[in-house]
């Protein structure tokens, strides 16, 4: 029988002076050449209909990493990680006015990956959106405080792949230069130059390792050299943005 992956029901209800605590996972990926986070719709109050994050309550026994994986199989049907991703805790999150409900802190988590694919029988109200669609002036507004929530995720996202080579988690192994090139300008938000990014990369020890093949790009060309992630866990030198 097909599992259902619409949002399960939460407990809505805390008690006087009470605690409690939440996870928030931003699951940031590239999806037709744009940056983009998933997220779920809410089917009750607070904020009922709003778009949010993929998250809910910790609990009880259950660690903040177990419960992030729980919640995002449970409200998104994503139950399998890329091979290769990045996922890290981003920030806490603690205003004692972020929810209506009560004191709530929400510790979030980042992920970064290759596009993931959403499960067929998913939630119709589970889907990608592009930062740049949630930038808008008409945009509307997400549930809590995840917008702030999102814009820093998107900020250490951008930082890091200044200094870490979190860029290759975006992008199935074998990869091109141009495919590790177009990461770096759909995060950043950037055109670069071509040869100059070339260089940048192949001068940065343990960078990327090539695996002695060659692709065709889709669009025509001469082959271009096919790269696997290499064993550098920091950039050296930095991989700055432009300014």
């Amino acid at each position: 029988m097909a599992r259902s992956f619409a949002p399960e029901r939460e407990d809505t209800s805390l008690g006087h002076g009470d605690t409690s605590v939440t996870v928030d996972v931003v699951l940031l990926t590239i999806r037709n050449g744009k940056l983009s986070v998933l997220l779920v719709k809410r089917a009750m109050e607070p904020f009922g209909g709003h778009w949010a994050l993929p998250g809910g309550f910790v609990r009880h026994g259950e660690s903040l990493g177990d419960a992030a994986r729980r919640e995002l199989r449970d409200k998104t049907g994503v139950d399998r990680l890329p091979g290769g991703m990045h996922l890290e805790q981003l920030k806490t999150y603690g205003d004692p006015e972020r929810d209506p409900r009560g004191r709530v802190v929400s510790v979030s988590y980042l992920g970064l990956g290759p596009d993931i694919s959403v499960p067929s029988d998913a939630s119709a109200e589970t889907r990608f959106w592009s930062w740049d669609e949630l930038q808008a002036p008409d945009a509307s507004p997400l549930a809590f405080d995840h917008k702030r929530i999102l814009t820093d995720a998107v900020e250490r996202a951008r930082a890091k792949l200044e200094y870490a080579p979190v860029a290759s988690a975006f992008v199935d192994e074998p990869f091109t230069l141009a495919d590790l090139r177009r990461i770096y300008e759909a995060v950043w938000g950037v055109s670069l130059d071509a040869p100059n990014f070339r260089r940048k990369v192949l001068s940065t020890p343990d960078f990327v390792t090539a695996v002695g093949e060659t692709a065709a790009p889709s669009g025509g060309g001469r082959p271009a050299e096919l790269y696997r992630r290499g064993s550098a866990t920091l950039l050296h030198p930095a991989m700055l943005r432009p300014a």
